[in-house]
């Protein structure tokens, strides 16, 4: 007897959940911000800010893009050698080659309408007109980013829940385009989190070489095809010119919180300090299950600073800073006697979201030794 083949399972009723409240978000000066936090074990929002305001979604629509791919592919839903590759870049560490293969091989912008149909999306829209294949301009609000994390753990087949929470467990530091992806909610909490990140509009450097990222690389991206592209145009309600960082998935032990942040910057912001922006602004989130890391928030300056395995300039270069970027500090030791004229600094700073050390010549600090941070 013949079996029809498994489809995705079809997403239960979920309720909206939206209240108009906002609570205690603090958003940073000339930061637009769109923000909700739901609580899965009590199934109330603890944030709400802006949550049906539409963003440009930049790469946070490789979750629609991934869910789309697999959801006919039951009941195994596996992919083969070469497609899970380029799968697992894409989710991991936001390639946009992958991304771009899936939008032109599953029909572009239908597959942004097919998951609203499918997850009863609100807010959700494809491209505008005149971008059809710049699928990082696709409409987002925290409310429906909400909702697709809630179809994912919730409802989604099991295989499909576990190759794709999988992949976001083990996002990259650095993205295949050479941009720092531990901001916003992997910087203000301790593990385990999952997320999928999102940055549009930022033409200067990330923070980190290509060779960083641990999955894939990327190539052949322009600006008419790639989701973090930027352009100075604007379209229907959503804003394609100001420079937008996105923070969005779960934090806690089960993934108790689902997290969704958009933010829309100046053009004049530097990745770093919308990096930064983003990161005091997730900071003053209610989260439940969320644990804070320990440290100190200091700032920083300078230009590609390198973060090393130990106290000297001839030790491992393990990233380097965005400019100008907040960092956290949990302690500090001497090392090798650093000079950068006019200043000389044999103190070095232990940054535990990097698993390695800075020069404290490059925290911005009135003495060589930072007052209140403990020695390692």
């Amino acid at each position: 007897m013949a079996v029809a083949p498994a489809r995705a399972t079809e997403p239960t009723a979920l309720p909206r959940d939206v209240p108009t409240a906002v609570t205690a978000v603090e958003v940073p000066p000339e930061v637009t911000a769109g923000v909700a936090v739901f609580d899965r074990q009590t199934g109330a929002f603890t944030e709400q800010l802006n949550p049906r305001m539409r963003f440009r979604s930049a790469s946070v629509v490789k979750l629609l893009i991934a869910l789309d791919h697999l959801w006919n592919r039951g009941p195994a839903y596996t992919l083969p050698t070469d497609d899970r590759t380029r799968f697992d870049t894409m989710l991991r560490a936001s390639d946009d080659t992958s991304a771009s293969y899936y939008w032109s091989q599953n029909g572009g912008s239908a597959i942004v309408d097919r998951m609203v149909s499918r997850l009863g999306l609100a807010d959700t829209a494809g491209p505008p007109a005149g971008y059809p294949g710049v699928w990082g301009y696709t409409a987002l609000s925290a409310a429906d980013t909400v909702r697709i994390y809630r179809y994912l753990l919730d409802t989604a087949p099991a295989p499909v829940r576990t190759l794709v929470m999988s992949n976001l467990r083990q996002s990259t530091r650095c993205g295949t385009d050479g941009f720092d992806q531990r901001f916003g909610i992997p910087a203000s909490f301790e593990q385990p989190w999952a997320v999928k990140q999102g940055w549009s509009g930022f033409g200067e450097s990330g923070g980190c070489s290509n060779t960083a990222a641990t999955v894939g690389s990327r190539s052949g991206t322009t600006a008419s095809a790639a989701g973090e592209a930027a352009a100075d145009v604007r379209a229907d309600d959503v804003d394609l010119t100001q420079r937008a960082l996105h923070t969005t998935g779960t934090v806690g032990t089960g993934d108790r919180s689902i997290v969704a942040v958009y933010t829309l910057q100046p053009t004049s912001t530097s990745f770093g300090a919308a990096y930064t922006n983003l990161n005091r602004l997730v900071r003053s989130l209610n989260v439940p299950g969320g644990v804070d890391p320990a440290g100190t928030w200091r700032g920083t300056w300078g230009t590609d600073v390198s973060v090393r395995a130990d106290t000297t300039t001839s030790s491992t270069a393990l990233t380097k800073l965005p400019s100008d970027v907040e960092v956290l500090i949990r302690c500090q030791k001497q090392g090798e006697r650093v000079e950068v004229p006019p200043y000389t600094n044999d103190w070095w700073a232990y940054l535990p979201l990097y698993g390695g050390y800075l020069t404290n010549i490059y925290v911005q600090s009135p003495d060589n030794q930072l007052p209140g941070v403990p020695l390692c």
